[in-house]
């Protein structure tokens, strides 16, 4: 048998176009006795494992090191060897070692060769090393996240020249401990802004204090801001500091401002001018060292030509003013904040949805979105709650964005042609399992379609056996 593995081998060197093959071909091949020796090492082993020709001939693939072999270490005597039982070894990724101690990345596969009468010959392998396909998907990762980084600061996503402008205000005002107006609709993200002008600054080791302007009362609001003496007022049971003392050193939030009453807006405007604040009910000047920046979804200049917003305090408070554009004029960053919405629920569901249809990324483009990211982040957490295949379909996302009116005329369409390419059809189990697969097993989409209920989808699937969830 020895002597019928050598001729074979040795035809194939004596045959030119065979060894031209071999020695031209990228991945690395080499063949082994019934003993497990290496009878036959081509070129690219040379390349892929350090060991010459000559130093391999003989030994065994021990010296390869391969971190996978039917699940095992490599056994010491060959004829214990999986591969001789089995016949083969499916394509695998695994790890070599390379002859000066360092491991390479690579796929290896392997066959026995037989004689007509069924015995074994030998054993051919095969290696492709994947040292330059990891390091290029090393690459395109770290390119990927060099390109995330481009389009996001902290949690802030966006691609398009307004949130460009948006995130260089953020740098240039936490290089600096100007006062910092942020305007914009509600849902833009300005208490986001607010964290990130914190976080980049001198102060992100301090406190970051938020108040909302518009929850409290005024004699509350005071008393939250300022803080106040025992016996200040009915209630008043002990000392109490309020949130600019405590947040000294580091950054005071102020949400809604617009909403705050004309006697806190003088109080206000001392703090800035100042730097000070007394207690209610104590005379005591207190000195401290805070910065000041507020939030507003109201036009604050049209307030105080109205007379409703005290015009010093306005420009106290807008040294340097940072707009949040509404979502629908930066429609550019739409998908980029769906993938981030989608990413983020799968981490806390558990779920992996991979991506949205397109006729469902149309409806979303659509959507005038009045509620801005905060609106479209919940309508991701719905389309999650109703999605049960691996994409988000247009069903899966919330009826008013379906029903508004730059939508429906799209919506009608689409589900009317869908319901007409069925109608009139008997559902059969051949039917219900094309249409399962085409719906990609979202059950509700398929009821839509065949014009029945949820539940008769349900127990049609039942009566034919067919699986609830989507084959893997």
């Amino acid at each position: 048998m020895k002597a019928a593995m050598k001729n074979i081998f040795q035809e194939i060197r004596n045959n030119e176009f065979v060894k031209m093959l071999l020695d031209s071909i990228g991945d690395g091949v080499f063949a082994l006795d019934t003993k497990g020796r290496i009878i036959s090492w081509n070129p690219a082993m040379e390349q892929i494992t350090g060991y010459m020709e000559k130093e391999a001939m003989g030994k065994g693939c021990r010296i390869l090191g391969f971190s996978q072999c039917f699940g095992k270490a490599c056994p010491t005597d060959f004829t214990e060897c999986g591969i001789l039982n089995k016949g083969k070894i499916e394509p695998m990724e695994c790890l070599l070692r390379h002859k000066n101690g360092y491991t390479v990345p690579v796929i290896k596969n392997a066959r026995v060769i037989k004689q007509e009468n069924g015995s074994i010959n030998g054993v051919v392998e095969a290696v492709t090393d994947l040292t330059e396909l990891n390091n290029t998907k090393l690459k395109m990762k770290e390119a990927t996240l060099r390109l995330n980084e481009l389009h996001r600061f902290d949690e802030i996503i966006g691609k398009s020249h307004a949130m460009k402008n948006v995130f260089a205000s953020i740098k240039a005002s936490a290089a600096s401990e100007v006062a910092v107006l942020v305007q914009g609709e509600s849902g833009t993200g300005k208490e986001l802004v607010t964290y990130a002008i914190h976080s980049c600054s001198e102060r992100k080791k301090k406190h970051l204090l938020t108040v909302n302007c518009s929850a409290l009362s005024e004699s509350l609001l005071e008393s939250e801001l300022f803080g106040h003496i025992k016996g200040a007022f009915t209630g008043a049971i002990r000392n109490r500091t309020g949130r600019f003392e405590e947040a000294d050193g580091g950054t005071v939030f102020l949400d809604e401002i617009g909403e705050i009453s004309p006697f806190i807006q003088i109080k206000l405007l001392r703090v800035l001018q100042q730097k000070e604040i007394e207690r209610v009910g104590e005379s005591r000047k207190r000195k401290i060292n805070i910065r000041i920046i507020a939030a507003t979804n109201k036009d604050l200049y049209k307030l105080v030509q109205e007379g409703r917003f005290r015009e010093d305090l306005y420009y106290r408070l807008k040294v340097f003013p940072i707009y949040l554009p509404p979502l629908r004029k930066r429609k550019d960053d739409i998908p980029l904040l769906v993938n981030y919405f989608i990413d983020i629920k799968n981490k806390s569901t558990g779920k992996q949805i991979q991506g949205i249809s397109q006729p469902a990324m149309s409806i979303i483009m659509n959507y005038p979105w009045p509620g801005n990211v905060r609106e479209l982040e919940n309508a991701i957490e719905h389309a999650f709650v109703l999605c049960d295949g691996d994409r988000i379909d247009m069903f899966d996302l919330p009826e008013e964005m379906r029903r508004a009116e730059r939508n429906y005329a799209f919506f009608e369409s689409y589900n009317a042609s869908k319901k007409a390419h069925w109608s009139g059809r008997k559902l059969v189990r051949e039917t219900l399992l094309v249409l399962l697969k085409e719906c990609d097993w979202n059950k509700a989409e398929v009821a839509r379609r065949v014009g029945l209920s949820r539940a008769s989808i349900w127990k049609y699937m039942k009566k034919w056996n067919i699986p609830h969830n989507k084959p893997s």
